[in-house]
Formats: structure tokens, C-alpha cells, sequence
């Protein structure tokens, strides 16, 4: 077992709440991994001034900069090699990586997803669990496959579904469980590398 922390990036589309909740765990110097990247593909991510204001380094991977989804995820990939990162978060990221980047990082990217997987993979999960009238819902943290969604849950977390819910009231009790479970799914898996 080593001391050093794992180096690890969160990439981000949007405001970046979990990030922000691997951010504040993070803190702790007990905390096996360090946040030492946010990438954002848009420029208009909120969670880039957040990482900002935190010290932590950002990047902006813009995908429209790029012919497909090869070249995009060669720029990421530069970016992640450049900063020495050893490890990756996805936290609300909303493209789908191609098989290639997820082999070279194979073990080593995780993803949180807000539905009880192998339940709602996708979008709208919270929209589509109240069409199915389920009785309860929640969040998986997963390791990244191929296959969108698909990857080992490591950690879930349940939240019960309310007569009167809606997405926005669901997503909300989900996405609190969501900021509970990624940093201790985050620390499980970065010492089990070790």
C-alpha cells in the first residue's frame, strides 16, 4: 500500500454537482485519490469556475472542435497523459466514449449513473422510472465499458418513489444520494488498485 494519493480527473458537462461532491471529499488527506483535473467539453460548464476556485487545474475539450469522436477522444487523451492522470470520474458527461479510449483506461474510469442499473440506462431515467411506476429508484456508481451503461456496479443507493413525484422531485432525492455515494464508490475502487 502506498501513501500517494491516485491522480485522478473528473470530466464534466454541466455544472458539475458531483464533482463538486468528489471535490469536498478529497479534501481529507485520508482520501486515497486526488482531484487534480476537470475537463469540460463545453464551454459553458458551471462546474469548470467551481474547479477554478478550488485550485484544481481545467481543461476545455470542446467536442464541436472535432471531426468525430476519434479525434475528440485523442484530445482528451492528451490532456489526461499531460497532467500525469492515473485515474477518471465521469460525472454528468454527457458524450459516449469510443471502445478504444475505454480499453486504454480499462479498470481505471468509473461513471455515476442516476438510475438502479441494469435498470433506465440512458437519459430521462428519472421521467421514464415514474412512467414505469416503479416503487423505488436511485443511483449506480459503475466501472466504464463499451457498452453505454453496462459496466460492474460497484455502489447503489435506493431511494423510495412518492405518489406525487415529479422527475424534477425525484431527481432531486436521487442526486442527493448520487453526492453520498460517489466519493465512497471513488475510494473503494482507488484501493483496491493498490
Amino acid at each position: 500500500m502506498t501513501s500517494a494519493r491516485v491522480s485522478t480527473a473528473v470530466l464534466i458537462s454541466g455544472r458539475g454537482s458531483n464533482m463538486q461532491a468528489l471535490v469536498e471529499a478529497a479534501t481529507d488527506p485520508l482520501f486515497p485519490a486526488s482531484i487534480d483535473l476537470v475537463i469540460a467539453n463545453r464551454p459553458d460548464a458551471e462546474g469548470l469556475a467551481f474547479a477554478q476556485a478550488h485550485g484544481i487545474k481545467t481543461a476545455l475539450v470542446e467536442h464541436k472542435d472535432f471531426a468525430d469522436r476519434q479525434a475528440f477522444d485523442g484530445a482528451l487523451l492528451a490532456e489526461l497523459l499531460a497532467h500525469h492522470i492515473e485515474f477518471i470520474c465521469l460525472a454528468g458527461f454527457m458524450r459516449v466514449l469510443t471502445p478504444d479510449f475505454v480499453a486504454c483506461w480499462a479498470g481505471r474510469i468509473i461513471n455515476i449513473h442516476p438510475s438502479l442499473l441494469p435498470d433506465f440506462k440512458g437519459l430521462d431515467t428519472h421521467a421514464r422510472a415514474l412512467a414505469a411506476k416503479v416503487s423505488e429508484h436511485g443511483c449506480s456508481v459503475h466501472h466504464v465499458i463499451a457498452g453505454l451503461d453496462e459496466g460492474k456496479v460497484i455502489m447503489q443507493a435506493r431511494v423510495p418513489v412518492m405518489q406525487d413525484d415529479t422527475p424534477a422531485t425525484l431527481a432531486a432525492r436521487v442526486l442527493r444520494e448520487e453526492h453520498r455515494i460517489y466519493p465512497l464508490a471513488l475510494a473503494e475502487v482507488v484501493r483496491e488498485m493498490d
